[in-house]
């Protein structure tokens, strides 16, 4: 049978829920430079100094330095992030992530000339690349970790908070550069705020090791003793406390299970059908946010505003506004994957996309070279309308989606693989907007509404509901031998329904420490991924 411990959905005391909050914005601050990192670059190309210090570099250029930033986090997502998390912890990872993206921002901070210039900020984003695959993957998986199963989509989310709230604060540091029109300003200000990352990662760096590491990679280690402890921290309890005792328990037999399965190789990600499952759709989701046009906005935003004939301290200013305003629509997302679930909320948001895109397309089309204020005005609109439809579903929802389906010990494993897709959508995607904008114009927002759509229906109808699920229950849903009686969604409802009824009665008798999920599987189907 699949069980489900009511501790996994208890409701944690004041003072714990706080610390985990606290503990899970702090890691958020290795998010903020990573958002930072992206957006600070669509002002730079659009910075009169940095064209200067490079000599004017093409549109070739500035792509070729986007695209090959990828190509740093693909290298990275494949072959170093996981091991790092597996190996030193979350922590670790996490840290040694933002040490190397603060050597590739140096190295962009200090690039000048033609040829030297173009060659440092190369080498300089492909380092940021590296370093933030690393950020991405490790800080969603602790916070994942060192959350409770019930509320875990709004502790996971502040990932893409932080993320999105670096985007902003890039953009309104580019807007406030863009006064500082002198001789110093051209020459210093796009390095400045180049170099403004460093305050937040230095900031994490000086704090992350006063954090406990996750329990279930202490378990992993075979330091229990630790694990119990940063267990017992995390959820304001004594160690010796009945759900403390119960959580860990379960926490141990997982990890006993995955120690039998880890004796095969990673490879069994490809060859065992359940971990396939998991990570088939994890690697599609990851690429599929990518191919859904975002990465335009991140980098291509100031000039698409340009195009429309807004000039550069106002496109600037508009595209602060617009990555303000991700924030608040990423937190409402904290709410809404909890409450209507992973699945709707991406499906919906696919479709908003979609439309948007489509508006965007059409509009410049039917209404060239700026002739019509209000079809300019409302591009405009269907911009900030895209926005939000990004950051209540792929932005955030993705990463939750990705981060709470693998089992313990190939959680950072897999996770890595599914982002190097993302990689790979993402080196797509960045190539696919400049060559497109330069060839057939606004109909290139066609091929992301394609996208869209497309994405729309491949989730509906081939992704179940995770939301609510403990950590270590996901298996009934990614194993084809389990035969449900209905659709894995509908029992996904009565699920969440029984442990909701459930919740007031856990301090009851033993009979009522274990609740037989709605999920009716054998014994035999319970082992069957060892």
């Amino acid at each position: 049978m699949a069980f489900v411990l009511p501790t996994l959905n208890m409701s944690l005391p004041t003072e714990a829920s706080t610390r985990l909050m606290g503990i899970c914005l702090f890691f958020g601050l290795a998010s903020l430079a990573w958002g930072y990192n992206i957006g600070i670059m669509a002002s730079i190309y659009v910075h009169p100094g940095f064209k200067e210090a490079l000599h004017q570099p093409t549109k070739t250029e500035t792509g070729l330095i986007t695209s090959l930033y990828y190509l740093g986090t693909w290298v990275s997502y494949l072959f170093l992030g996981h091991y790092l998390a597996d190996r030193y912890g979350r922590r670790v990872a996490a840290a040694s992530g933002i040490l190397i993206t603060s050597i590739g921002a140096l190295m962009q901070t200090v690039a000048h000339g033609e040829t030297t210039g173009l060659a440092l900020m190369i080498i300089g984003r492909i380092t940021c690349g590296v370093g933030l695959a690393i950020v991405s993957t490790s800080v969603p998986l602790y916070q994942s970790e060192v959350a409770p199963a019930k509320h875990r989509g709004r502790y996971v989310v502040i990932n893409h908070v932080g993320l999105v709230a670096g985007l902003a604060v890039a953009f309104w540091v580019g807007y406030g550069f863009s006064y500082w029109e002198t001789i110093r300003g051209n020459y210093y200000g796009w390095r400045i705020s180049m170099a403004l990352q460093f305050i937040p990662e230095g900031l994490f760096l000086a704090g992350v090791f006063y954090w406990p590491d996750t329990p279930r990679w202490l378990v992993e280690q075979g330091r229990n003793e630790a694990a119990k402890q940063s267990l017992a921290y995390l959820r304001g309890l004594k160690p010796t406390d009945n759900h403390i005792i119960r959580e860990f328990k379960e926490i141990q037999e997982d990890a006993k299970v995955r120690r039998e399965a880890s004796q095969q190789s990673w490879t069994e990600l490809f060859t065992h059908r359940p971990l396939f499952n998991r990570l088939w759709r994890a690697s599609l989701l990851s690429f599929m946010a990518q191919m859904a046009g975002n990465i335009s906005m991140k980098y291509e935003l100031p000039s698409i505003l340009m195009g429309l004939g807004i000039e550069r301290k106002t496109t600037l200013l508009i595209a602060g506004i617009e990555t303000t305003l991700k924030i608040g629509c990423t937190l409402f997302d904290s709410w809404l994957v909890d409450r209507y679930g992973r699945r709707l909320t991406l499906v919906v948001s696919c479709f908003i996309m979609s439309f948007s895109l489509l508006l965007n397309g059409a509009l410049p089309i039917a209404y060239p070279k700026n002739i019509s204020r209000s079809a300019d005005i409302t591009c405009i609109v269907f911009i900030f309308i895209y926005t939000f439809g990004f950051s209540i579903g792929f932005g955030p929802a993705a990463w939750v989606y990705g981060s709470e389906i693998f089992p313990t010990n190939y959680r950072a494993r897999g996770l890595n693989i599914a982002a190097s897709a993302s990689s790979i959508g993402a080196l797509i995607s960045s190539q696919t907007w400049p060559v497109g904008m330069h060839t057939i114009g606004s109909k290139t927002h066609f091929i992301f509404m394609s996208t869209n759509i497309v994405s729309a229906f491949i989730i509906w109808f081939f992704y179940p509901e995770t939301g609510r699920r403990s950590l270590e229950d996901m298996e009934a849903l990614f194993d084809p031998n389990y035969q449900p009686r209905i659709s894995l969604d509908r029992e996904a409802e009565r699920y969440r329904d029984e442990e909701d009824n459930d919740e007031g009665n856990e301090e009851n008798d033993e009979s009522t420490e274990l609740l037989i999920s709605a999920l009716d599987v054998d014994g035999s189907d319970e082992s069957s991924h060892t």
